[in-house]
């Protein structure tokens, strides 16, 4: 009996993880497995009504579960980063899920914007360390408002942070198993003594992975490489900041935010599952949007809990989807609507 916190979130968030419930139902029935839902309305709505974000007693609870399905944290209404640091990276924090891992991954049928790429090009990971780097909130602001204002903002990078995350990489290319590649992403021209940090780390964890090639890139290569050679990558690991910025450039070369998902994982404890597309409140109750990045959020859950055979269907109908029927992401061309690309993927999974 699996125990999974379910936080639908904001504007779309409740939409597209309706769909991916259904899907969630489906292969429970088929590969015979109990789960328990337990909701969670945090969000805006909740601290617009209440003042509330995320409280003790809700963490206290979530520590307590198998694993966490995340729609979406973002309200018009409220001021960014109030939500974002209070939900999204305290439980990140709190929880320890100190990787972020984000598969890029071209299904066939689904249209990327670099020419003459195919799905057999574009198949790799993004490993980002998750609770450390900039993303601290360490820094401040001093004489705020006057012409010498000073803005400080740092970024903290611990060995015991980074060690575990470069071995996470690792161990999940050797587990991958498919050219068994790790690159290191950093910006060692320039953050000398963060990523040299890094570079110590990612050089000592590799001589115990020794089928396993290494190599390393700044940042900006990365994006470029990205574009042009995406064949290249297996596995990249890299900070908080550039992992969350490369990862987005990621998603629009697998097909844009509706088919990007991602997880925050700690490998003994409790991990979140989330669609990478954010809570894109103009579209929220028009039921236009794609649930399928929510989708592979559940199968990327399903692969976590050891639940191998069910992930493999639901990815096994996804593609189906593209195949037959879905033949573009943007939000209102589908040519379907939110639930019913979630019954679409249910039917696959029924007839598989």
């Amino acid at each position: 009996m699996y125990r999974i916190a379910v936080i639908p979130g904001d504007g779309i968030g409740p939409e597209v993880i309706a769909e991916g419930l259904k899907v969630l139902e489906a292969v429970s029935e088929k590969f015979k497995f109990k789960y328990h839902l337990e909701h969670y309305d945090l969000g805006g709505e909740r601290y617009l009504r209440t003042g509330e974000i995320l409280p003790d007693s809700v963490l206290e609870e979530l520590k307590g579960m198998d694993a966490i399905y995340l729609g979406a944290i973002g309200h018009a209404d409220v001021k960014p980063g109030i939500l974002e640091k209070g939900i999204l990276l305290k439980i990140r924090f709190e929880l320890d899920q100190y990787i972020n891992l984000r598969p890029v991954k071209l299904y066939p049928g689904v249209e990327t914007p670099l020419r003459d790429k195919k799905p057999e090009d574009i198949d790799f990971v993004v490993v980002r360390e998750n609770t450390e780097g900039a993303y601290l909130g360490a820094g401040g602001l001093f004489k705020k408002g006057t012409p010498d204002e000073i803005a400080i903002q740092e970024a903290l990078h611990t060995r015991k942070g980074v060690e575990r995350c470069v071995r996470f990489a690792f161990e999940y290319c050797r587990k991958r198993n498919r050219k068994n590649k790790v690159t290191l992403c950093g910006k060692t021209n320039v953050l000398t003594y963060a990523f040299d940090l890094w570079e110590r780390a990612f050089y000592e964890v590799a001589r115990e992975f020794e089928e396993i090639e290494t190599n390393y890139a700044h940042v900006d290569a990365i994006c470029m490489w990205m574009v042009k050679n995406p064949e290249w990558f297996d596995v990249i690991v890299t900070d908080n900041m550039f992992g969350d910025i490369i990862t987005d450039l990621a998603a629009m070369i697998q097909g844009g935010l509706g088919i990007a998902a991602g997880a925050n994982i700690n490998p003994k404890g409790v991990s979140m599952f989330e669609p990478m597309g954010g809570s894109a409140p103009k579209y929220a109750g028009r039921r236009v949007v794609s649930p399928l990045a929510a989708i592979s959020a559940c199968q990327m859950m399903m692969e976590h809990l050891d639940e191998e055979g069910a992930a493999r269907e639901i990815e096994r109908a996804i593609i189906k989807v593209f195949e037959r029927d879905v033949k573009s992401l943007s939000a209102g061309q589908m040519g379907y609507s939110t639930s019913e690309v979630g019954d679409l993927v249910v039917k696959y999974i029924l007839e598989g």
